[in-house]
């Protein structure tokens, strides 16, 4: 079936050279796609063998079930299979959310597709000099990698060879892994020093997370997790800032999840008395997103030991400060040790429940925002007539 190569990265302008260079033809005709949100084919010939180029869409801008489609797509456009994936990267611009997002698409085939994989940069730039990113991806492709800038047709094409003769194999679209679940959009909030980013990396599994240059701005890490694309928002904390920040992100953390909306918000508490910044801090979401947040809430404690200990559960349980907190988000919490990763998949297991509770209110939107803002204003206007809205808002 000859070579059935599938080009990947974010760069359209790229992609379009690299497959220009390996069919050697001036421009780069595909024959059944023109929109660039699709998988492109086009044919070429190297020495005896057939040559299949696919060219993948910008996945890291896609929908996961869009991405999903797209990975199907490509596989059937150079049946049985790809036996060669071009990951083309730049260096100075490639992030750990980049090589989470790429990891989940190689997923979805059935087997090891970092076997079939060779980098390809795309702009001068030592290696060594790369970002820890780059690195990781690098040992992940066993060090396989390409520097486009070489222009050396002849080894591109030996290291693509080398790739098939070792794997004397081909990638297929990995049906029997459920990932066909929806992605999960979860906003993590709470006050400074509440342990958010410990709770963020033990859901996904992840040690080194993507941080925001301003400790007071919203960060968004994501991954693969229990079989479902995790997309995690860590909402800085609010109390005591003004309200001009606190609605910036309040509006950046819900435009983070788009077009979803998000899914449940997440209250990290450390389990202990809770301080005036706890409660500044639930009563400032509450203000900002309005009381439609409450349904949407579900407290998650934190701690480094047996989450089932007799002192944790019993402190829970009977401190009344705790038990306010929990039925103001309608009985629903969790208890975390933020070191044992085995928990991850029955605390998911409760917030897909909330979501199925939820029935007809599956996620929180900017459109829920504004419902329910508007509701509240209404409720105030209904109870004092000379209440005025416009100063509300200021």
């Amino acid at each position: 079936h000859g070579l059935r190569i599938v080009l990947l990265g974010k760069s359209e302008e790229e992609k379009a050279k690299l497959g220009k260079f390996l069919t050697k033809k001036k421009v780069f005709p595909f024959q059944r796609f023109s929109l660039s949100k699709h998988c492109e084919v086009a044919d070429g010939q190297w020495e005896a063998e057939s040559l299949t180029i696919i060219k993948t869409p910008d996945i890291f801008s896609l929908s996961v079930p869009t991405v999903r489609n797209e990975m199907k797509n490509c596989v059937s456009l150079c049946p049985p299979g790809p036996n060669v994936l071009l990951l083309l990267v730049k260096p100075s611009d490639f992030t750990e959310e980049n090589r989470e997002t790429l990891k989940f698409i190689l997923s979805l085939f059935d087997g090891d597709a970092f076997k079939h994989s060779l980098i390809i940069s795309t702009h001068c730039h030592h290696w060594d000099e790369t970002s820890v990113s780059v690195n990781k991806l690098l040992q992940e492709c066993d060090g396989r990698h390409y520097k486009m800038f070489k222009d050396d047709h002849k080894l591109l094409m030996e290291k693509i060879k080398n790739i098939v003769c070792k794997n004397r194999t081909f990638l297929t679209f990995r049906k029997e892994i459920k990932i066909t679940k929806s992605g999960l959009n979860l906003v993590l909030c709470g006050r400074r020093g509440a342990g958010k980013t410990s709770a963020a990396r033990v859901i996904l599994g992840q040690t080194e997370l993507h941080s925001a240059s301003n400790s007071s701005e919203c960060v968004r890490n994501q991954g693969q997790v229990c079989g479902r694309w995790v997309s995690l928002v860590e909402l800085p904390a609010l109390y005591g800032e003004t309200q001009q920040k606190v609605m910036e992100e309040s509006f950046r953390c819900i435009s983070l999840c788009d077009p979803e909306g998000v899914h449940a918000f997440i209250l990290v508490l450390p389990v202990g008395p809770l301080t005036d910044e706890d409660k500044g801090e639930l009563q400032t979401l509450q203000d900002t997103f309005s009381s439609r947040i409450n349904d949407f809430t579900m407290v998650l404690f934190t701690v480094e030991s047996d989450p089932a200990a007799p002192d944790v559960v019993n402190f829970v349980k009977e401190n009344k400060d705790i038990q306010e907190v929990c039925q103001s988000c309608g009985g629903r919490y969790d208890v975390l040790n933020i070191k044992d990763q085995q928990q991850i998949p029955e605390l998911l297991e409760k917030v897909e429940k909330n979501i199925s509770d939820r029935k007809n209110l599956s996620s929180f939107t900017p459109k829920t925002l504004a419902c329910g803002l508007m509701e509240e204003k209404s409720h105030l206007q209904a109870e004092c007539p000379t209440f005025n809205t416009e100063t509300a808002l200021t």
